[in-house]
């Protein structure tokens, strides 16, 4: 596969630290010294799916395209109103691309939901099942945090990054790893009672529940790993990546990443200070940042590399 186009879109309320302070025990220099993160985006009223479609839009238009020449869309999507119809097939029917020539498909990996379906779309164009697919990762974060728990609650912003993917031999290397921790991280959706059910003992607690500590640990010494490998599986060294789009967690996570691969700062670029955590639209968001204001340019190779609930872990190393 190669890259013809990126978008983003992002909502247009801004969130300081400060402003969290109001209605949470914590501060600036409390949320900033243990996240790096300063601002957020929040969506208010706007419609989610408006920002999706918004970013796909964008993409679409750099990729020198037209909607009706889209002949697949997958979506990354974590944090939704919507369980069904899925967020693919409304992001189709607003951009008024006419059905049924043009499949959809959702996927949730967590915060690695853009890496893992890089993988989809590769192999679908390689296997000749579509000619341009729109790739589309959009989050609404905040939507699953518990406002009263300023552990989670000033880590999490909303957006949305979007490629238009065609045929090509961009792609150098990929790896996908899942070590099953299921208490790490953890969302669960609040459902229906039946009549036949006890509900006394069960948990219907639904806001995100994360362990910090453990993250840090995973994510660190997880990233290092895959990264190491898939760039020596590439034929490659570190020095020859010219950007590390990393997922824009936590300032710190990241810092420790760079450290451990002892590479400059400069190829590290970040918006977790501006945007939080916006789960899997970080990477696609960071790119088209960086492909807009011209840091990022053809020939240039990427290493994206990201972590999540699961724990899940994705490393892609392409050609822009």
């Amino acid at each position: 596969m190669k890259i013809l186009g990126t978008g983003s879109a992002l909502p247009k309320k801004v969130v300081t630290n400060d402003m969290l302070s109001d209605f949470l025990e914590t501060n600036d220099e409390w949320i900033s010294t243990r996240t790096g993160i300063n601002t957020r985006r929040i969506i208010t009223d706007e419609r989610f799916e408006d920002l999706a479609t918004e970013a796909a839009g964008r993409a679409i238009d750099a990729a020198g395209l037209c909607p009706d020449d889209i002949d697949y869309i997958v979506c990354s999507n974590v944090s939704n109103l919507y369980i069904t119809p899925h967020l693919s097939s409304i992001i189709m029917g607003n951009l008024g691309i006419k059905g049924p020539v043009c499949p959809t498909m959702d996927v949730n990996a967590a915060c690695v939901g853009f890496v893992q379906s890089l993988d989809v779309c590769d192999a679908l164009l390689a296997t000749g099942r579509a000619k341009h697919v729109l790739l589309v990762a959009a989050e609404e974060c905040t939507r699953f945090c518990d406002w009263t728990d300023r552990n989670c609650a000033v880590l999490f912003g909303d957006g949305a990054g979007a490629v238009v993917l065609g045929k090509g031999d961009n792609l150098l290397a990929s790896k996908l790893t899942t070590t099953p921790m299921p208490d790490v991280i953890v969302y669960k959706n609040p459902m229906e009672a039946t009549p036949f059910e006890q509900r006394d003992g069960i948990d219907t607690h639904s806001a995100l529940v994360m362990k910090g500590r453990e993250v840090f640990r995973m994510a660190v010494t997880t990233a290092a790993r895959d990264i190491a490998s898939v760039t020596a599986e590439a034929g490659l060294t570190f020095d020859d990546i010219d950007h590390f789009l990393l997922h824009q967690a936590n300032l710190r996570i990241n810092e420790a990443i760079r450290e451990n691969l002892k590479q400059p700062e400069e190829k590290f670029p970040t918006n977790v200070q501006r945007f939080g955590n916006t789960s899997s639209a970080s990477i696609p968001l960071l790119l088209d940042e960086g492909v807009r204001e011209g840091r990022i340019r053809r020939g240039d190779t990427i290493l994206m590399s990201a972590f999540g609930a699961g724990f899940v872990s994705g490393i892609a190393i392409l050609k822009y």
